[in-house]
């Protein structure tokens, strides 16, 4: 229904394509013996199968941002589907927290696309952005949608991942962000959806506010599990050896990274970053 492949759908669950087309196999049988039709779930059903809705269009949007292979980054047509429908959602459940932060996270995300590709579509990282090029206009919209919905409802996880994309958004340059803001978020977002993504992505956050050591030590928790062969580990691990003037480490750490991304514009980026640590 996404435009996905198996093995899209497999990367977005961080899981191999051979478990997540038996799952998916699995999950066509049981619609078929259970004649499952397309109807408005009841009232207490609704909440349960919502989060499952809102789910599945963040992966959708996420294959669209940062394609899991081929030899484009971006994909706008999943973007584009993945922010249309989040939009006509948010429409019918205005007070939605969760699903206003959604739509937040994805136009504060979607803002930058057009400066994460350089001239020959190479990835250009946020640090090295030209912010100038950002939508502002789907900034401010974002940034106006998670800044009420914290407001009026409790915090969630998308809440809180569009907060992170909002402190992002409005710092000049990477020097000048927030970052003991940036991780006390992420920090929140363990706690109220925890995953090896996000404990990945506060290793930066840890890195920035406490040294690359303090991040270096949390990455190892993630030495086993399902980003134990991930690229975008190894490439965190190379980030914090840069910053900790370990060039040689890093340059292999890029290395193999580069050999684990299935995108060829990261590919392409992450061996530039090898060859520039050595």
């Amino acid at each position: 229904m996404g435009g996905l492949t198996t093995a899209e759908v497999a990367a977005a669950f961080l899981t191999s394509e051979k478990t997540m087309a038996q799952r998916i196999f699995r999950a066509k049988q049981r619609l078929r013996e259970s004649g499952a039709r397309f109807t408005l779930p009841p009232a207490a059903e609704q909440g349960p199968r919502l989060a499952v809705v809102r789910h599945v269009l963040y992966l959708m949007f996420n294959e669209g941002y940062a394609a899991s292979g081929g030899p484009d980054l971006l994909r706008p047509d999943l973007t584009g589907q993945a922010l249309r429908l989040a939009r006509r959602l948010h429409e019918r459940l205005p007070e939605d927290g969760e699903t206003a932060g959604l739509l937040a996270l994805m136009l504060l995300t979607e803002a930058r696309a057009a400066a994460r590709v350089g001239p020959a579509g190479e990835l250009v990282p946020l640090a090295e952005q030209d912010r100038t090029r950002w939508d502002r206009a789907a900034l401010a919209e974002g940034c106006a949608l998670v800044t009420r919905s914290l407001s009026s409802s409790p915090p969630g996880p998308y809440q809180i991942q569009a907060a992170i994309a909002a402190v992002h958004a409005e710092a000049p340059n990477t020097e000048a962000t927030d970052w003991p803001q940036v991780l006390g978020l992420y920090e929140l977002l363990e706690r109220l959806a925890p995953n090896p993504v996000v404990t990945l992505n506060r290793a930066v956050a840890v890195g920035m506010v406490h040294g690359p050591a303090a991040g270096l030590a949390l990455l190892a928790e993630l030495e086993s599990g399902p980003l134990a062969g991930h690229h975008r580990r190894h490439a965190v691990r190379a980030y914090l050896l840069e910053l900790a003037g370990d060039r040689e480490a890093a340059a292999s750490a890029w290395r193999r990274a580069a050999e684990l991304a299935g995108s060829e514009p990261e590919r392409r980026h992450l061996l530039r970053r090898a060859a520039e640590s050595e």
